[in-house]
């Protein structure tokens, strides 16, 4: 299933998507006031069984006539981010000079766990703020989320994704001069608007294999990432395992798996992104984020 969060005039509103037919039967009247996507997938076990009975019998409106908003638009806590996940990024990040002074390309022996602020997150097809003053070197990282549905502490790699509710698609937009010059990744990854996710939340039941989901991302119909998703370094459980070994999970949580080779630091000279821009990000079956940098 896909649940949206969209509005068509000042409220928020919940939906699910044909993304077939290009339409949205909106289920808010469903649930109780309040009730939005993340409060379906606390407890889905309920409201899952009454969507699918109920959502042929509801009204539909075409997706083009909505603005799409975050499927989670204020999550309960921040983003949890990989970073140097994939094996040619690990190294073209390492030779930037924008990881540390000695350049290195080696590959991380553990997962690499930062976090991006809520408020950095954004629509499918909002704009991005450039930040002007603050950064001038802005860069992109298409990148899978994954969707935490029953929480817990001490998972293992075995029962890992029985605790995934679903997935979606993430920009960790970054502003790499702060990343590199405040020597830690918060700053640099926590900018407003620069978290856009969506478009849609989609349930773990439509995905038949993550590992050999594809992820491209493009800036102005140019290619830049192009990767499987099998080729992460730590894979989701091991992600899920690290995380939780001290760390309480909550449903919602977002974990965002890390960005594969292609981001503008790793040409020569970099490509970073400047106002008018638009970054694509799309994953098999999830969808695609489309931002302009304001």
């Amino acid at each position: 299933m896909k649940l949206v969060t969209f509005s068509a005039g000042a409220e928020e509103r919940v939906g699910v998507v044909d993304a077939a037919r290009g339409v949205i039967s909106e289920v808010t009247g469903l649930l109780p006031e309040g009730i939005g996507v993340l409060g379906l997938i606390e407890d889905w076990a309920r409201w899952g069984p009454l969507l699918e009975r109920e959502v042929a019998h509801v009204a539909e409106v075409s997706l083009d006539a909505v603005t799409l908003l975050a499927p989670i638009p204020v999550p309960r806590r921040n983003i949890f981010c990989v970073g140097k996940n994939y094996r040619e990024h690990a190294a073209e990040f390492g030779r930037s000079g924008y990881d540390t002074p000695e350049r290195s390309e080696e590959l991380p022996d553990k997962p690499i766990v930062f976090s991006k602020a809520t408020t950095s997150v954004t629509g499918p097809h909002a704009d991005v703020q450039s930040h002007p003053g603050v950064t001038c070197e802005l860069d992109y990282e298409g990148e899978l989320g994954v969707i935490i549905g029953r929480g817990g502490r001490g998972i293992s790699r075995e029962q890992a994704f029985g605790h995934v509710w679903g997935y979606t698609l993430v920009n960790d937009v970054t502003a790499r001069d702060l990343q590199r010059d405040h020597k830690q990744w918060l700053l640099g990854k926590s900018l407003d608007t620069h978290c856009p996710m969506g478009p849609y939340a989609v349930s773990a039941d439509e995905i038949v294999d993550v590992a050999a989901l594809e992820l491209e991302t493009t800036v102005n119909g140019e290619v830049r990432q192009f990767a499987l998703l099998k080729n992460l370094i730590f894979d989701i459980p091991e992600l899920i395992a690290t995380v939780s070994a001290g760390i309480t999970l909550l449903p919602g949580d977002v974990i965002a798996t890390g960005t594969p080779a292609g981001v503008g630091i790793g040409y020569d000279p970099p490509k970073f992104l400047r106002r008018g821009d638009v970054v694509e990000v799309s994953v098999t079956g999830l969808g695609r984020l489309r931002n302009r940098i304001a």
